[in-house]
């Protein structure tokens, strides 16, 4: 959909942003908790030779069954959510008064709450199709993953702000700098809470 783009944006204009994928990534690292929970219920096959996940593995276990898919999300959300909440402490206690947090799940694990503004990044589902199978997906793949989420449409209506993402890089700066200076301000001093990008 383009939240990669957009945080890296953000992070061009000195925003401070926390990614939750990226977080999710570092928690299943070897020695981490949530991978030995992971390899306690899904089995040592999803582990590599060397330690790490397999992730493919794993993702060909969770996309196809709705029951697994849950269990590894019982396992990683809360951890994800305490992660980003001690970071979202950490900068408010710094006086930080403007910082992004990527969810791309913000809406399915009912996060919108925690902040003062959402943007919703998004684009059609041609194109978000296309882009995922430039990544090397399968049409399989794309169908199981898209199926895990909320379409995009109450996304949309759930959000405040909307970052339609079809054009190019310079029309997605255009809209994400409109949204920082209504969420910023005149003085760009930003709200008291941060805000969350899906």
């Amino acid at each position: 959909m383009g939240k990669s783009a957009t945080a890296a944006l953000l992070r061009e204009r000195h925003i401070p942003v926390v990614d939750t994928d990226i977080l999710a990534r570092e928690l299943v690292e070897p020695g981490q908790a949530a991978l030995a929970e992971i390899r306690r219920v899904f089995g040592e096959e999803i582990i590599g030779a060397d330690g790490n996940l397999r992730r493919e593995a794993l993702a060909s276990r969770v996309f196809g069954d709705a029951d697994a898919r849950q269990r590894l999300e019982n396992i990683l959300h809360p951890r994800i959510r305490d992660e980003w909440k001690r970071q979202v402490d950490e900068w408010r206690s710094e006086g930080c008064g403007c910082a992004v947090v990527v969810i791309p799940l913000l809406f399915e694990t009912k996060a919108q709450e925690e902040f003062a503004s959402t943007i919703c990044v998004a684009c059609s589902a041609v194109t978000q199709r296309r882009r995922l199978s430039e990544r090397g997906w399968s049409a399989k793949e794309i169908e199981q993953r898209v199926a895990a989420q909320l379409p995009i449409e109450p996304k949309i209506s759930g959000a405040d702000f909307v970052i339609w993402t079809e054009g190019d890089m310079e029309a997605h700066a255009r809209q994400l700098d409109r949204i920082l200076e209504v969420i910023q301000g005149p003085e760009r001093g930003c709200g008291a809470s941060p805000a969350a990008a899906s």
